[in-house]
């Protein structure tokens, strides 16, 4: 009789722990990151990570492409599903404002990542993972004058996304000399055209700023080798891809700005599930970068972000 007992309250305790995890396994995930942008693959493989080592359930969502009303449905289809957390990223506050305070009045806590520092807190989110998109370009800007800089362009693939306004606002303060903003989409083709099409038509840019690596920084390094003036231009870019970084370890290319995409990712869904099992969560933002990768470093990560990780 005892040992009945013994099983049948072994088991009740085994349900009352499965019921406790159940509760736990639920997070959203919603980006703005597009298909065909490697960046957000190593942003993805963070999630799936942490999805794993934390054991919960995990959803990510992302428009096809760079389309805020989308992503605000996205926002709301994962609010409808009362997930445990939600991550999200916030390019543009005042499109996404209203659907992620939706969130927060539903009571599930909101972390925002890659975008939208400045307003993260307003809109109700516990905490940002990302890095200051503005002082990440100054200090590019910085660096990039320091190495003889006198006319620089910014490009912008993904234009409306306030944070990648931030950047090139960043580095034309850092930079202090000349410098424009030169629009183009996010298809590499695209972009490897217009900024040939800049540097054909001022032979006097010396600096290239690129926004993304693999969808704006490898065309701009390609562009840069059309002109025939690559020696004289420096080309430099936020985040990282393998061919990016071989270029800068070869000293083709001057630096990458490692924002460490894949903390952002991984972090907010740890965090969820703690908060979710435990109630504990960070006191504050978590900055992920920038970190600066120059020659030197450049081979030591160039193998881990073909792996998607950096």
């Amino acid at each position: 009789m005892n040992f009945q007992r013994q099983i049948a309250q072994t088991v009740a305790a085994a349900a009352v722990l499965v019921c406790a995890g159940a509760h736990a396994q639920n997070i959203a995930v919603v980006t703005h990151g597009q298909a065909n942008d490697a960046f957000w693959s190593v942003v993805k493989n963070g999630v799936e990570a942490a999805a794993k080592d934390s054991g919960v359930k995990v959803t990510y969502r992302a428009p096809e492409s760079f389309d805020m009303v989308a992503m605000s449905r996205l926002i709301d289809a994962a609010v409808n599903q009362k997930p445990d957390g939600l991550v999200v990223s916030l390019p543009d506050a005042s499109a996404l404002g209203a659907a992620i305070q939706r969130a927060v009045r539903a009571g599930i806590p909101v972390i925002t990542i890659n975008s939208g520092l400045e307003s993260s807190k307003k809109l109700g989110a516990v905490l940002h993972v990302g890095q200051s998109e503005y002082d990440a370009g100054k200090s590019a800007g910085e660096r990039l004058k320091a190495m003889g800089g006198k006319n620089g362009i910014c490009v912008n693939q993904e234009v409306g996304n306030v944070s990648l306004d931030l950047r090139c606002k960043g580095f034309a303060d850092g930079f202090g000399g000349k410098s424009k903003v030169v629009p183009t989409g996010n298809e590499p083709s695209e972009v490897r055209a217009k900024v040939k099409a800049a540097l054909d038509s001022d032979t006097s840019v010396d600096t290239i700023m690129a926004l993304g690596a693999s969808t704006a920084g490898e065309p701009a390094l390609a562009a840069a080798k059309d002109s025939g003036r690559l020696a004289k231009i420096h080309v430099a870019t936020f985040d990282l891809s393998a061919g990016f970084l071989k270029a800068v370890a070869a000293k083709e290319a001057a630096f990458a700005i490692d924002q460490q995409q894949f903390l952002q990712g991984y972090l907010p869904v740890s965090f969820l599930a703690l908060h979710a099992k435990f109630g504990l969560i960070p006191g504050g933002n978590v900055p992920s970068g920038p970190n600066l990768i120059t020659a030197d470093k450049a081979s030591q990560v160039t193998e881990l972000s073909a792996k998607g990780i950096r």
